[in-house]
């Protein structure tokens, strides 16, 4: 029994001294999603063992594991595929980023936490990180429009395919966000993303003669933001405008739909980049 006392205890020391030398921690680049958005975890592990480690080469080198404090048992589908080769040198970080969504269900509401166990082969050794919390909310139908999608280039006229876009709006911790939706007119949900926060006002949307979507809602009090999205649910711009009277969207002079009765306000999170793209303004 002494013995084996001693051999606990050199076990116990072992895993210290391991989770001394390679740590690994796990982020979310937000808070709360909604069933069936992506859910990518950040995966950061540091070595500072001394030597330099290969990680990644087996299939199941890196594992996921989600709990509920308001779910029973989380059904685990699969999975993620993790299979990469990583050299990772002493005092050097490897960063991998996992989408887990769908491996696992996360269709209901409520509180959630993940965490990681990753395989240092090299030690015939594990590693486990903390587990970090994450909300899954519901959301609001306010918006949404079938479209058929445009044929490439050189197809001849058929039954168009059919989709829909769809604006969803959730209120987690009394902050308002607008999210997208793709999906097939059948009900099958093809994409889902957060848009940002959102004033509590019904979003304008158009659809154009590409099939793209065109969104303006408000962000401030003189602010709103505006997108233009693909049939493929791509977000292709993304722009804000000032306002004393609030705008509205129109077909400008060149067919194209634009905002009207606005002033363009460059910000750092455009897309494209707003070095890219000249400012612009519309009047009435």
């Amino acid at each position: 029994m002494k013995n084996f006392g001693l051999v606990v205890g050199w076990w116990l020391a072992s895993l210290v001294s391991l989770s001394a030398q390679v740590t690994m921690e796990l982020a979310l680049d937000q808070g709360e999603f909604l069933p069936g958005e992506a859910l990518p975890v950040v995966v950061r592990i540091t070595n500072r063992s001394g030597q330099t480690l290969n990680l990644g080469t087996d299939a199941d080198w890196l594992k996921f594991s989600v709990e509920s404090r308001d779910i029973p048992i989380v059904v685990k589908n699969g999975e993620a595929p993790v299979a990469e080769d990583i050299v990772l040198e002493s005092a050097h970080t490897a960063i991998k980023r996992v989408n887990i969504a769908p491996y696992f269900n996360l269709k209901n509401p409520g509180h959630y936490s993940v965490l990681a166990t990753a395989v240092i082969k090299d030690w015939s050794r594990q590693i486990t990180s903390a587990p970090v919390g994450f909300d899954v909310i519901h959301a609001a139908n306010l918006r949404e429009v079938e479209f058929g999608v445009p044929l490439p280039a050189g197809v001849a006229n058929r039954l168009p395919e059919v989709r829909k876009y769809t604006l969803l709006q959730a209120n987690h911790l009394s902050k308002l966000t607008l999210y997208f939706q793709l999906g097939e007119a059948s009900g099958k949900h093809d994409r889902i993303y957060s848009l940002g926060r959102m004033i509590n006002t019904v979003p304008e949307m158009e659809v154009d003669r590409a099939s793209r979507l065109h969104i303006l809602y408000q962000i401030g009090a003189h602010a709103d933001c505006y997108t233009v999205i693909s049939p493929d649910g791509d977000l292709l711009k993304r722009q804000t405008y000032e306002f004393t009277s609030h705008p509205h969207l129109k077909y400008d002079e060149n067919g194209e739909m634009a905002v009207m009765g606005a002033t363009r306000v460059e910000k750092p999170n455009d897309l494209p980049p707003p070095n890219l793209e000249a400012s612009e303004t519309k009047k009435p």
